[in-house]
């Protein structure tokens, strides 16, 4: 009877975290990216910082997510230790806000709530459908609460249990570390502080115990940023998760010796024990907001002054030369980012040059090595974009502002040059190397000749970008024609060869079609890397390639500006 009982809790607390899964799941996919695109747009100031943490939180109903995403952007440089610091106390408040509305008794509600999210799941598109899913998640919760305090009904006057439940509450510092581990094992306070309400309903626990239950729930879940967020050697990327902890340390260090008072005086004001621990768990994360909130500036010092950054001279997707000295002069400053701009050229060079070998030789070990580089494009280009940008706007003249657009048109078009050898050739290099397949001899000369090629455009657009010459930037625009006359011939040989009936043609004949068009398109940004800004700025550019008829000028469709003036 006991174990079948055991079975059934276990059951209802896997059932609980089952629904807070799916409610955070359905977010995601509903919102995720926008969540992400808002998080990032708003760690501007340490205020907004704190309210986005406290809506998305609200939203995924997971601190532990919004620690994970803001750890990522604070690990990729792309936002400060101060506001990453100002997210994760919303996001601490954040969290308390679902165990505020599941405090009240609210469990008449569960089936309507499943009935209309299977509805919405099975009736709706993605979006409503991804909703429907929050609600089916949202039901379970409270069925599986209504489950655990039915379990324990029966059972709460048993002696075994009450006596173990004696044993463990009666030391609070080991309430703290059991709650701990078991939020760091379920990555969910919410879920921890929901049966500690539960068990405090049932009177299984005293008050005390369940706050003190409570402080370790909000410790376990700052352990999961740091363990899972925190990657690489270096130990700035600890920063923060290791300074959201810290804080939560102390603030249960400073609360612990009061537990007793706080818990008669939650009594008093709150009857209803739920209603006591949620109310606790919320003013126990305000207080914290408003004990480390004015002190971020020195708290971030601090921590860069225990955590400094590792410098690694041999990693190539360290910025070398952006000069953090040099921003309030804006023309030095571009010069710097113009200087590491080109480091962009020398890993798209590299790139190639290590899918020419593959296209050779088709060596698993050159490709994973390949594939590494588009990362390093993918830091570089994110530090240059975030330096120029932080660049004092009111001390730039026009030419320094169209110089700052010049910068980040080239090294967007070179990234982008990137993620099309990283996604599309590599991937088929792959593909191809899986299948065990070779191209034709003439197949691959037309391969290899379309990359040399590409070589020597990604050499005149660094000389271009550096020498801002028209007749460069004319040479460079003409290869996009020459191109497109590339994979036309190519493409026709191609099926001249399939014609012929030719076996290693008709086996790689989708890959190598394919990888044609991707080189193209590599080319495509290299010319709107480097040719057409200089090409526009000389009025040598019109609005488009599509011949001018009387119709197309009525229509107003006659122009776009991807043309030479002739």
């Amino acid at each position: 009877m006991i174990i079948l009982t055991l079975l059934d809790l276990a059951g209802a607390v896997a059932l609980l975290l089952w629904g807070i899964r799916m409610v955070q799941t359905g977010l995601q996919r509903a919102f995720g990216a926008r969540l992400r695109g808002f998080l990032d747009t708003a760690l501007r100031n340490r205020g907004s910082a704190f309210l986005a943490g406290i809506g998305v939180t609200a939203i995924l109903q997971s601190s532990t997510a919004t620690g994970l995403m803001v750890t990522g952007f604070a690990a990729d440089s792309l936002v400060g230790l101060m506001p990453a610091l100002a997210v994760m106390l919303g996001a601490n408040v954040g969290t308390t806000l679902i165990v505020q509305i599941l405090s009240f008794n609210v469990t008449a509600v569960a089936p309507i709530l499943i009935l209309a999210g299977v509805a919405m799941f099975r009736k709706m598109t993605q979006g409503p459908r991804d909703f429907g899913r929050v609600l089916i998640g949202l039901g379970l919760v409270l069925l599986a609460l209504h489950q655990f305090l039915s379990l324990l009904g029966p059972y709460e006057a048993t002696a075994g249990l009450r006596s173990a439940l004696h044993f463990i509450t009666a030391y609070p510092l080991l309430d703290v570390i059991i709650a701990a581990l078991l939020t760091w094992a379920a990555h969910s306070s919410v879920a921890i502080v929901l049966m500690v309400m539960s068990f405090a309903t049932r009177g299984a626990i005293p008050v005390e115990a369940a706050l003190a239950l409570v402080l370790g729930a909000n410790i376990g879940t700052a352990i999961n940023p740091l363990v899972e967020g925190a990657t690489g050697d270096d130990p700035a990327h600890r920063r923060l998760p290791l300074g959201n902890l810290l804080n939560r340390l102390l603030g249960v260090a400073v609360v612990m010796p009061l537990l007793p008072w706080i818990a008669n005086g939650m009594s008093r004001i709150e009857p209803d024990p739920a209603r006591a621990v949620a109310d606790f768990h919320t003013l126990f994360n305000l207080g914290l907001a408003a004990v480390f909130f004015p002190l971020l500036t020195p708290y971030a010092a601090l921590l860069r002054r225990l955590l400094p950054s590792r410098i690694n001279p041999a990693d190539p997707s360290r910025p070398r030369y952006l000069d953090a000295s040099a921003t309030e002069t804006p023309f030095i400053a571009l010069g710097s980012a113009a200087r590491e701009a080109l480091r962009l050229v020398d890993v798209l060079e590299s790139m190639l040059s290590g899918l020419r070998q593959l296209v050779e030789k088709g060596d698993r070990r050159q490709l994973a090595e390949t594939k590494l580089l588009d990362d390093v494009l993918d830091r570089l280009n994110g530090a240059i974009k975030t330096y120029v940008v932080g660049l004092d706007q009111a001390a730039m003249t026009d030419q320094d502002h169209k110089r700052a657009m010049e910068i980040l048109r080239f090294t967007t078009n070179l990234e982008s040059a990137g993620d099309v050898i990283d996604r599309n050739l590599l991937g088929l290099i792959s593909k191809k190397i899986k299948r065990g397949l070779d191209f034709s001899p003439q197949g691959q000369a037309e391969l290899l000749g379309a990359i040399d090629r590409l070589l020597a455009n990604i050499r005149t657009a660094a000389a271009l970008f550096v020498l801002d010459d028209a007749r460069l930037a004319r040479r460079l625009a003409a290869e996009k024609q020459e191109f497109r006359a590339i994979e036309a011939n190519a493409t026709e040989a191609h099926f001249q060869r399939l014609r012929e009936g030719r076996p290693d043609s008709t086996e790689t004949s989708s890959l190598h079609l394919d990888m044609l068009r991707d080189l193209k398109r590599v080319n495509t940004h290299l010319v709107a890397a480097a040719a057409y800004p200089v090409l526009e700025s000389k009025g040598e550019l019109l609005q488009s390639r599509i011949r001018t008829t009387p119709d197309l000028e009525e229509a107003g469709e006659a122009d776009d500006p991807h043309r030479l003036v002739p």
